[in-house]
C-alpha cells in the first residue's frame, strides 16, 4: 500500500468557525503574521487520496482552480512529488473570511514497491488531478523452451 507523506505543521483542515470569534482569530492570525513576518511560508498538502490496483497506483489530489501549465508532478526512484502555487485571487470589495488555500502547495507520496517510470500518466479533470504509476511488470508465468 502507498503512503501518504506525513503534513507538516501547519497544515490543518479549514473549518468554519462560529462568527463570533471570527475578530478574535483575526487578531490572532495578525499577532503571528507579525511575529513570523519575513519566514518562507510551508508549502499546504492538498487532500490527496492514494489507491492501489493489480496493475498500479492511483493518485487522486484536490486542485480546485489550479491550471494544468501549473501543476507540476515528477518521479524520482520511488517517490511521487506533486508541487505547483495557487495564486491569490483579488478580493472583490471587503473580504469577510478567507478560507481557501493559496501559495505554494505540495504533495509527496512513496510507492513501496517496484514502478514503471516510462508508463506514468497524468490528467486533471474538474479540480482533481489523477496521477496513475504502473508498477513494474514481472512476468508470473512463463512457458520455457527446452532446447536441445
Amino acid at each position: 500500500m502507498a503512503l501518504p507523506s506525513i503534513r507538516r505543521p501547519g497544515d490543518s483542515m479549514l473549518t468554519s468557525r462560529p462568527r463570533p470569534f471570527d475578530p478574535l482569530y483575526e487578531q490572532m492570525e495578525q499577532l503571528v503574521n507579525a511575529a513570523f513576518a519575513g519566514t518562507t511560508e510551508m508549502p499546504w498538502a492538498p487532500a490527496a487520496d492514494v489507491s492501489e490496483t493489480d496493475d498500479a497506483y492511483v493518485i487522486e489530489a484536490e486542485l480546485p482552480g489550479v491550471k494544468k501549465d501549473e501543476i507540476d508532478v515528477s518521479l524520482h526512484d520511488r517517490e511521487l512529488a506533486i508541487t505547483g502555487e495557487v495564486k491569490e485571487r483579488e478580493s472583490r470589495g471587503l473580504r469577510h473570511r478567507k478560507q481557501r488555500r493559496s501559495g505554494q502547495f505540495e504533495c509527496r507520496v512513496y510507492l513501496p514497491a517496484d514502478i514503471d517510470a516510462e508508463r506514468v500518466d497524468a490528467s486533471l479533470n474538474d479540480g482533481v488531478l489523477t496521477v496513475t504509476v504502473p508498477k513494474a511488470t514481472t512476468e508470473k508465468n512463463r512457458h520455457i523452451e527446452v532446447k536441445g
